[in-house]
């Protein structure tokens, strides 16, 4: 696709707050039967009856969560609705609404704003929710994002990270690792390109990993598949700052040991030949990465049979008892203290 070099550009002020959000928002229809008022009163209302709501939040800050040199709009507002959806469905619950909140420079035309809201658009179309609310202010320093999620679930569903038994097994969806390596090729194109503009980088030998970079998916199918399985999990958490991390949660919140295996975490082939690329060690990736969006659930040991070699889920690793302590099996059979290093320690 060409890029327009003079797109058209409408100055925000021209709507004021009041126009800009009409403006916004006039696409987004309420489908879900528990919204009763949507956008455009001092607040949505919704019906659950009978069922449990789930609320969660999320912040995403330019120059902290996000680069926009190399993070399209469209995808940063679908990102933002995944960001969210994915604690939802981390409760075992079903995601229903979202309010979306942005303050934005005025270095940022309405066109720009558009893209976002496009972006937003999309995920809500994908997924099912409705868009019933949300603020707009200005900003000093550029786009800030904020998107509250709402989900349902029957009480009895509903999973938390406290749950966890010492002989339960520890189970993850999808693969792990990936979106990590795609920010880290996103950044080297990035460098490369302020040394020589003219440059255009051949990304194909890196799509999946940009991929789940940019436009990650929430596992909203999980919560099904499990249903069809007859599993229901003992915790669950999503995978947002690294599987280590993740497990460190669960394991205290539980009050109980884990023995995770590195030769069961599941990683894409074109993560490992990008990972040996950047002399950068698999495993740490794999477990300290983050924004992966994957869930990690705990089991009854006699739900294993139900489980086992099913394509969306691997385990992983078992619970200990809490004195045991955490720890991550290598594959030549040494026990390593798991730690919660996350992003910092891919940045060393």
């Amino acid at each position: 696709m060409i890029e327009d070099k003079n797109p058209q550009r409408t100055s925000i002020s021209q709507l004021g707050e009041f126009g800009l959000i009409e403006h916004l928002t006039k696409n987004f229809e309420a489908k879900q039967p528990s919204t009763l008022k949507s956008i455009g009163d001092d607040g949505a209302v919704l019906n659950f009856g009978d069922k449990k709501a789930v609320v969660s939040t999320d912040l995403l800050i330019e120059g902290v969560h996000f680069d926009l040199s190399y993070m399209p709009l469209r995808h940063l507002g679908y990102k933002a609705v995944v960001v969210n959806l994915s604690d939802i469905c981390a409760m075992n619950a079903k995601p229903t609404q979202i309010t979306v909140s942005v303050a934005v420079s005025n270095r940022f035309p309405l066109e720009a704003l558009e893209e976002l809201f496009e972006g937003i658009a999309l995920a809500a179309k994908f997924y099912n929710v409705d868009v019933i609310g949300g603020d707009t202010t200005s900003s000093q320093k550029g786009l800030i994002i904020s998107v509250t999620a709402i989900g349902e679930a029957n009480e009895e569903e509903i999973v938390y990270r406290n749950g966890a038994k010492p002989t339960d097994l520890l189970v993850v969806s999808g693969d792990l690792g990936s979106a990590y390596m795609g920010l880290q090729v996103l950044e080297r194109e990035k460098q490369v390109f302020q040394v020589n503009p003219n440059n255009q980088p051949d990304l194909d030998a890196y799509s999946y990993l940009i991929e789940r970079q940019l436009k990650p998916e929430a596992r909203t199918d999980v919560r099904t598949l499990l249903f069809a399985l007859e599993i229901k999990p003992t915790a669950m958490i999503d995978i947002s700052d690294g599987l280590s991390s993740e497990i460190i949660h669960i394991c205290k919140q539980s009050k109980v040991g884990c023995n995770l295996y590195e030769e069961k975490i599941p990683v894409d082939p074109q993560f490992i030949n990008v990972c040996e690329e950047f002399t950068i060690d698999s495993t740490t990736v794999a477990i300290n990465g983050g924004e992966d969006y994957e869930l990690l659930f705990t089991i009854a040991l006699e739900d294993f049979d139900k489980i086992k070699g099913n394509p969306n889920f691997t385990v992983i690793g078992h619970l200990t008892e809490e004195t045991e302590g955490i720890h991550l099996i290598t594959r030549a059979n040494t026990k390593i203290p798991l730690k919660a290093r996350g992003w910092d320690a891919l940045e060393e």
